[in-house]
């Protein structure tokens, strides 16, 4: 398996360090224009891998043109939300919408079949972005799967039992829509209320999911980026396609809705593999359903704003 990783900063390094100790490629392929960038983290990197003992074969470039062959295309590339900053991801769009146009015009063209998962901030738009522009038939955003983690480890810590306990996920928007998905959340294999009114427990989901959406904030400010989180949530969703596992994960897929002039991308919980799908879609309630079509339209809005950036609307 050939895996890339285009965009060699915070997120994209970490990515490329847990896919090679993981040892989900025989190959990687790291893209960066900062001159000299790539190419000194693949030397790090095979330093690592004489160290892990994985016999990797471990390319860099600093034109995105110049990737070639690669199976699974992980795109990080872009400008994260800088710390001590109070903005949303959607305000990257700007910034992160031209970068996202210029990969997804030059890299499919030597890289015929791959695999792309997006990245950049704000994902979801760039994902749908990325889509109409390579017109690849393989494109999904990370969408909410990081947000699962973050959800879960949260709810874990309140309820005061092991995390590997605890099951349920976020859907919507990577971002200000995100929304918890209360009814198919599980401790211990037991719904959530029933587990509550059994134990004679209360729980505050409001600060649960505030928590959800503004942690990053205060990671970002005081780390600089996020990396451990969103490295080992992005290592799930390219560990199921490489081993083709159909695990369920809260990814962003393109789909229809009647409100929506077209496809866009918003995370559901998805069985993923080398293929998509099917998603649980019709076993939420009728409340997370309207969350995840808000959600939709808000990632739709941002990425009309991004066509309308680049003069394609």
């Amino acid at each position: 398996m050939h895996i890339a990783v285009v965009g060699t900063g915070n997120v994209g390094r970490t990515i490329a360090y847990t896919l090679l100790y993981e040892g989900l490629c025989d190959e990687l392929s790291l893209v960066d224009i900062k001159p000299g960038l790539a190419d000194a983290l693949a030397d790090e990197l095979k330093h690592a891998a004489a160290g892990l003992r994985r016999d990797v074969r471990i390319y860099a470039y600093e034109r995105d043109e110049d990737l070639h062959s690669a199976d699974l295309i992980i795109v990080s590339a872009g400008f994260p939300r800088p710390p001590g900053v109070e903005m949303s991801r959607r305000d990257l769009f700007r910034k992160n919408a031209e970068i996202i146009k210029y990969i997804a015009e030059v890299v499919p063209p030597n890289n015929p079949g791959a695999r792309y998962v997006i990245v950049t901030n704000p994902v979801d738009a760039m994902a749908t972005l990325f889509r109409r522009i390579s017109k690849a038939s393989f494109v999904i955003s990370t969408g909410t799967h990081l947000e699962t983690l973050r959800f879960r480890a949260r709810l874990a810590e309140v309820l005061n039992v092991p995390v590997s306990k605890v099951d349920g996920f976020v859907g919507g928007e990577h971002g200000e829509e995100a929304i918890i998905l209360w009814s198919t959340v599980r401790v211990f294999g037991i719904p959530i209320n029933e587990y509550v009114k059994t134990y004679c427990l209360s729980l505050d989901k409001d600060s649960i999911e505030s928590y959800v959406r503004r942690i990053s904030v205060k990671i970002i400010n005081a780390l600089g980026a996020t990396r451990f989180g969103p490295a080992v949530a992005f290592r799930d969703i390219v560990k199921a396609i490489v081993n083709n596992l159909d695990t369920v994960l809260s990814i962003a897929i393109p789909l229809k809705f009647n409100e929506i002039p077209e496809e866009v991308m918003v995370s559901i919980p998805t069985k993923v593999g080398m293929d998509l799908g099917p998603t649980l879609y019709e076993y939420l309630n009728q409340e997370e359903k309207e969350g995840v079509v808000r959600a939709a339209k808000a990632i739709y809005k941002t990425y009309v704003n991004s066509l309308k950036y680049l003069g394609l609307y």
